[in-house]
């Protein structure tokens, strides 16, 4: 009973932090981790100790793959070496140079538990990621830091497992190198698998609350063989969830999708919440830990706050570079588009170019790898980065999460552990709440608003080509009721154009009315117009026309989405207009019957 009644409690306190930490202005991570030492220092309240590999196996592959099915695959390809050299690079160059430092400024540790201490605070947590979100940053920068923040976790626990490994016998630099690279490969191939059999497997259901059950287990599922081929757990449940993300639209139907968005939202709040809570109520044993040794808790303090800053200015010496090579790379591909432009697209050119027979096949797949990569290069020109860009990488690199877990694996006889896990508690936290307090006057400060309009063009250009392929669906069926549909919505589409409508809302309904459907509840047809004379139309057929239609308004948002040739933000709206509109034709259906 005191179990339950604990865990109701922990339940109502992470809902409460969540709902109350934005009127404060304060991060809700902040407020648990207060609210457990608060509660820790309670006399009925004793130690608190949970297994750090707990948390290892049964926390971090369920968070870092609910935030994988969510990253944008376009940006995160388009920007994958840039993410790499981040979650990989940066990571162990951290590691490394902090660990010269503690080994130097902490009395009785070695090199190595150096290493191991500078692993366990160089990676970043997705926090960032979620207020940057918020404040209009350029969507190119929330996708680094979105995949930063997906990887580098494994850069960090992977290294942190060599360096401890290192301190208790001899470990050469290229045995920690060929352990990395096989933990990476070999979980790959898994997470690419597993997300791969499960969009299949999934397909086949048609429950959604079933659907939703087994996506629970697909981060284990990939993490779990992962592990146990001494390959990361972590990458695995990354690679299945990018997998799961990027096939879902086509895949799963927009019942299943909805309801998997919204019970991981759910585990996220409570997985991430629990474990700030956690660290909150351990923080009291940890303070008496340091005092019994007799290392002083303000010089722990001391030792916090060096690292915080020496870790940001790693940071920043690794990423102002990085901003300059980008600008270069940038100039670069506005020179190369001008010769990609001018390549022959028609297929007798292109065949006479490579010394073959014609071949249209070959011809549009040409012209499609074409389309993509002069999109690619027309992104990397559009969002290219500056210095103001740079300074946000910067200080959105806050420490959270993988932080205050990692430093549970020290081992028990490590010398000076408590000091070493309070000083990893005390940078996340410092920079959870300097960085994040901060981080939105920093971006009002450096970044302009971005221009509303040219999201709206965007859209529009994106409404037009769904339309355009909705069009082609009613002209091929061949059906008198298509055509007369056709047009009807053709010039309700040219009335809405003509007055301006440029909103959803507005389309969506001259496109009902021009169908015939009226919003009657009973699904009665209404005629409108000089159409009011013309044969009465089956609401049945109409409602299968149109579910026809948003089919291949779908598969026309996905060719799109896979040339690149529209942002994440605009993909993502059209295609959760599509499913909100598929739901609501099916349930029309439903209530027909």
């Amino acid at each position: 009973m005191d179990l339950l009644l604990a865990g109701v409690l922990a339940l109502l306190a992470i809902a409460a932090a969540t709902a109350i930490g934005p009127k404060l202005g304060v991060a809700a991570p902040l407020l648990l981790v207060v609210a457990g030492l608060l509660v820790s220092l309670l006399p009925a309240i004793p130690p608190i100790e949970i297994d750090p590999e707990w948390i290892i196996a049964g926390v971090l592959p369920p968070l870092l793959y609910s935030a994988a099915v969510s990253m944008p695959a376009m940006e995160f390809r388009r920007d994958f070496s840039t993410i790499g050299g981040l979650s990989v690079v940066l990571v162990v160059l951290s590691s490394v140079l902090l660990g010269f430092l503690f080994h130097w400024i902490i009395p009785g540790i070695d090199l190595a538990i150096g290493i191991a201490l500078g692993a366990i605070v160089s990676p970043t947590d997705a926090v960032a990621t979620s207020i940057v979100k918020r404040l209009g940053v350029s969507p190119r920068v929330v996708a680094m830091l979105e995949g930063e923040s997906l990887l580098n976790d494994a850069t960090a626990l992977v290294l942190l497992r060599s360096a401890i490994a290192a301190a208790a016998a001899s470990v050469s630099i290229w045995g920690v190198v060929g352990t990395f690279a096989y933990s990476v490969a070999v979980a790959t191939v898994i997470g690419a698998v597993v997300g791969w059999v499960s969009l299949r497997v999934r397909a086949r259901i048609q429950n959604p609350t079933v659907n939703t059950v087994i996506s629970f287990t697909m981060p284990f599922l990939a993490s779990i063989p992962a592990e146990l081929l001494g390959a990361s757990g972590l990458v695995a449940a990354v690679v299945a969830g990018l997998i799961t993300g990027r096939g879902a639209a086509k895949y799963l139907t927009p019942r299943h999708r909805l309801s998997d968005v919204q019970n991981w939202r759910t585990v996220e709040l409570v997985l991430e919440g629990a474990v700030f809570l956690l660290m909150g109520l351990e923080l009291t044993a940890l303070v008496d830990d340091l005092e019994q040794g007799g290392s002083g808790t303000w010089h722990a303090v001391g030792i916090a706050a060096i690292a915080l800053v020496a870790v940001t200015l790693v940071r920043a010496a690794y990423v102002a570079p990085l901003i300059g090579a980008l600008g270069r790379r940038a100039r670069r591909g506005a020179r190369v588009k001008e010769r990609l432009q001018s390549l022959p697209t028609d297929t007798a050119a292109f065949a006479l170019r490579a010394g073959r027979e014609p071949d249209h096949a070959r011809s549009a797949r040409f012209r499609s790898m074409l389309r993509r990569r002069v999109a690619d290069i027309d992104y990397f020109v559009d969002e290219s980065l500056d210095w103001r860009d740079g300074t946000v990488i910067v200080w959105a690199g806050m420490r959270g999460v993988v932080t205050l877990v990692a430093a549970q694996t020290l081992p028990a006889d490590t010398p000076n552990r408590s000091m070493l896990v309070f000083i990893a508690f005390l940078v996340a936290v410092a920079s959870l709440l300097v960085q994040g307090s901060t981080l939105p006057m920093l971006v009002r400060w450096l970044i302009p608003a971005r221009d509303p309009g040219a999201g709206a063009a965007e859209r529009r250009e994106l409404r037009e080509l769904l339309r355009a392929a909705a069009m082609r669906e009613l002209a091929e069926s061949g059906d008198a009721h298509a055509r007369m549909i056709a047009e009807r919505m053709r010039a309700a589409w040219q009335v809405s154009n003509d007055e301006g409508a440029g909103e959803t809302d507005a389309t969506d309904e001259a496109d009902a009315e021009a169908a015939g459907v009226g919003e009657r509840g009973d699904g009665a047809a209404k005629r409108v117009g000089p159409e009011a004379s013309a044969p009465r139309v089956d609401p049945e057929q109409v409602r299968r026309l149109r579910l026809r239609m948003i089919e291949a308004e779908r598969d026309a948002l996905l060719d799109a989405r896979d040339e690149g040739r529209f942002s994440a933000a605009a993909l993502s709206a059209a295609l959760e207009d599509l499913d909100a509109e598929q739901i609501s034709v099916e349930l029309k259906g439903v209530d027909g019957a």
